[in-house]
């Protein structure tokens, strides 16, 4: 969301960026136009000063007739411009314009008329003005430095007021005061051409005879801010589509592959497919999306799993309990008609028999069915499984009947730490310990073994008896089913031992497996269970 916010906002940041550099470049040409036009003012009165003041009755005065040729030539070469020259009472003294002509006559040129401002050129400017009194609120923002910025065309013409330049310069009053440097007047005529005008006293001595008013067009100055302003856009044109083509990027690969996962998520919520399949182009996919796509995959997969299994427990579960009630039903329906009463005693054994085996199958159910929960709500601690096959064997070691297998211990004092629950634990090896008693010869050996291998703390059960038979030596964890010895009664066992040892290993991230014991003819000398469980910390 950071990315995609970031890019949308770039080409903002990037427009905001470039109309202050603007204004900044703008006033910096117009500073630089200033300073070269006072400094050629300067000149002019400077050289002004020196050939065209005469001596009149013991004061110093321009003489018209040496300031006018003179001001004419000095001017000549710059191109769009215009001077003029007044008196201290801001009396027109000489014009530019104005040169005598042949045969004596006076000849005024008129300004050449500046080229019209293209189409093009009015566009970028109107929209750059938009945008730019837009951004820092409206106002002057022409950028124009001087006391002209900012008036209408109309109240200024090619020339300021002369009197008031010559009131801000100071030329024009009776007192001694040395004149200051006037402003210069910056602004647009009609036609919209920018135009630059300063004035310079003419002093001669420590008097003030004359003011100059240096006008010229300052066509160089737009046509830079224009050439700058193209770049703005030209930029600006570039930033959009960048972001145009960014935005149907990001709606291809993120928005799009996202609404396809929620279509699956719903699909999936409401039940109306099964484990859901996304299409490869998602989950190949090396990035958050991919990871989202293949967990959303796997967790799907896993879910109707586990309906499956629990349909497919609900209907061993059904099975199994339909025949303890069908020997019930039918040795209750015998007994009604029976008037033996040994026979009658042998069916009610039957039924007593059928009760308990029902009483032990819905017991294991029911631990079967809520383990899971529990296991997810178990707060899992630090368990010492070496000290407690220690306690196994001990407790075996006190209660042993005569004939029972003996149980030997073969795991270090302390230090098999694995995380779990130590209950659900100690139920998997106890489990264990009595299958191995079940299937041990009269006298026989359980062997208890604990060690750690490379993080995985190890731990096995071994007997002595028949074995399992090699076919079923991942069968036997399924629920319900049995493999018990001939000798022992039918019915004594519900088939969830071993069902529920691996749920409960497999909750604490474990394997459980089972292997027969050879010699070294190849011969089956007995049964192994092994658990591997994650050394706690790892």
């Amino acid at each position: 969301m950071r990315d995609i916010l970031l890019v949308n906002l770039l080409p903002l940041v990037l427009i905001f960026a470039a109309l202050l550099y603007l204004d900044q470049y703008q006033q910096g040409l117009l500073t630089a136009e200033v300073a070269a036009l006072r400094e050629q003012a300067r000149i002019y009165a400077g050289a002004i000063a020196e050939t065209a003041v005469q001596n009149n009755n013991g004061q110093q005065a321009l003489d018209p007739n040496l300031a006018q040729p003179l001001l004419y030539s000095l001017t000549e070469p710059t191109p769009n411009a215009q001077a003029l020259i007044y008196g201290p009472d801001g009396e027109l003294i000489a014009n530019s314009r104005v040169h005598p002509g042949a045969g004596g006559a006076i000849v005024v040129e008129p300004l050449a008329a500046p080229p019209p401002r293209g189409l093009f050129s009015r566009v970028i400017s109107f929209v750059y003005d938009h945008l730019s009194g837009s951004v820092t609120g409206g106002g002057d923002q022409s950028g124009l430095i001087g006391s002209g910025a900012g008036q209408k065309p109309d109240t200024l013409g090619w020339q300021p007021d002369a009197r008031t330049v010559l009131q801000m310069t100071g030329a024009g009053s009776t007192d001694n005061a040395a004149p200051h440097e006037a402003p210069p007047f910056v602004r647009r005529d009609s036609q919209g051409v920018l135009l630059i005008t300063v004035a310079e006293p003419i002093q001669h001595g420590q008097q003030t005879v004359g003011t100059v008013l240096l006008t010229r067009e300052a066509s160089e100055v737009d046509a830079a801010v224009l050439a700058v302003r193209i770049s703005i856009l030209i930029l600006f044109a570039l930033a959009l589509a960048l972001t145009v083509i960014v935005s149907f990027y990001l709606a291809r690969t993120i928005a799009r592959p996202l609404s396809r996962l929620a279509a699956a998520a719903e699909r999936m919520r409401e039940g109306r497919a099964g484990a859901q399949i996304l299409p490869k182009p998602i989950t190949t996919r090396n990035d958050e999306i991919g990871t989202l796509a293949r967990t959303l995959e796997g967790t799907s997969q896993a879910l109707w799993s586990r309906m499956d299994a629990i349909e497919k427990f609900a209907a061993d579960v059904a099975h199994e309990i339909k025949n303890p009630l069908s020997s019930i039903r039918s040795a209750v329906e015998t007994l009604s008609r029976v008037e033996d009463p040994a026979r009658a005693s042998r069916l009610l054994a039957i039924v007593t028999q059928d009760v308990g085996r029902l009483d032990r199958l819905i017991t294991d159910i029911s631990d079967s069915s809520r383990l899971d929960s529990e296991l997810s709500r178990s707060r899992y601690e630090i368990v010492d499984m070496a000290r407690m096959l220690a306690t196994l064997a001990e407790i075996h070691d006190a209660t042993r009947k005569e004939g029972s297998p003996f149980v030997e211990l073969d795991a270090p004092v302390t230090g098999l730490l694995v995380r779990g629950s130590e209950t659900r634990l100690v139920q998997v090896l106890r489990n264990l310990i009595g299958n191995a008693i079940s299937f041990s010869p009269e006298n026989g050996k359980i062997f208890l073994r604990g060690r750690e291998t490379g993080g995985i703390i190890e731990l096995a059960v071994e007997d002595e008896g028949p074995g399992i038979p090699d076919g079923k030596l991942d069968s036997i964890f399924d629920r319900f089913y049995s493999e018990r010895p001939q000798s022992e009664q039918f019915g004594s066992h519900s088939g969830l031992g071993l069902s529920i040892s691996r749920q409960i290993v497999e909750a604490h991230r474990g394997r459980i497996s089972a292997e027969n014991r050879r010699d070294e003819d190849g011969h089956v000398i007995g049964a192994r269970f092994v658990i591997r469980l994650p050394k706690a910390g790892t």
